[in-house]
């Protein structure tokens, strides 16, 4: 027979959280495949553990991944953990549970922490339906596809980023959004600086670019108002109405800032349009 593949949730800060089913699993299995073995050995640790630590991250080749598949032919059990939070949401581990399964290799889930669930559940926002967008990609068109699905969606949408990265991506919400369109953004949560702010996108853009953010990041999109407009302006017509403002002779800087007068978009946005041309 077969190992059993474990997809155990770790705590996002507090070792508190960490379920006793979960301790149970870290001490029973042979193997645990860590995306960091620095993290993840100060866990094992705490709950006093001595399983086999390797490697598996989003960087890991088919050679680990062989590896893994191995011990759990023969017969040995294994315990998939993340840095923070549940493996394979915004975590590698899917292939390695796509994989198993195929190998008729049993998967069972080890729930805890996430931060999706934290963020929503003292955001304020409803939670009754919502949508998981996880990393945003940093630019061209799949970032807009990503920003606008989240601009149009009736409810609300829940984000990473990173803190170096933060007031551009709510700067940009802020552009398909709307200025006004609720939002909240948690960091550190459950750790010792865990902070919430709520408010408008606008708001919130001003804030961190004050108070430049630092640690893990999750932000939450409140839905569009049943009834309001679509915000979302198809890139086509902007792209085509900043070739003809650059026609006219304006300047890239003069173009950007005649587009974003003329259309719901940001001025970060407007002058990505114009410099793409």
């Amino acid at each position: 027979m077969s190992g059993t593949l474990h997809i155990v949730a770790t705590p996002l800060g507090n070792l508190g959280d960490l379920s006793v089913r979960a301790m149970d699993v870290l001490r029973a299995v042979a193997v645990v495949a860590a995306e960091d073995t620095r993290r993840a050995r100060v866990l094992l640790q705490h709950v006093g553990a001595r399983p086999r630590l390797v490697s598996f991250h989003a960087h890991s080749g088919e050679r680990r991944l062989a590896e893994i598949l191995a011990f759990l032919a023969r017969g040995e059990d294994v315990a998939l953990v993340s840095d923070a939070g549940t493996p394979t949401v915004s975590d590698p581990g899917t292939t390695l549970v796509r994989r198993a399964r195929e190998a008729d290799v049993p998967v069972v889930s080890v729930p805890g922490p996430t931060a999706v669930a934290a963020a929503l559940a003292i955001s304020g926002l409803p939670a009754d339906r919502y949508t998981f967008l996880g990393f945003v990609p940093r630019k061209g068109r799949e970032r807009r596809s990503l920003l606008e699905s989240a601009a149009s969606a009736p409810w609300t949408c829940v984000l990473f980023e990173s803190p170096n990265r933060l007031v551009p991506l709510l700067e940009d919400l802020a552009a398909v959004c709307g200025d006004d369109r609720e939002a909240a953004v948690a960091r550190e949560l459950t750790k010792v600086h865990e902070e919430l702010e709520a408010g408008n996108l606008e708001r919130l853009a001003g804030y961190y670019r004050e108070h430049p953010p630092r640690g893990e990041v999750t932000v939450v999109v409140a839905g569009r108002p049943s009834g309001a407009e679509e915000p979302l302006v198809d890139e086509t017509t902007l792209r085509e109405r900043a070739s003809a403002l650059l026609s006219e002779g304006l300047s890239r800087r003069d173009a950007a800032a005649r587009l974003a007068g003329e259309f719901p978009i940001g001025k970060r946005e407007a002058y990505r349009i114009v410099t793409s041309l």
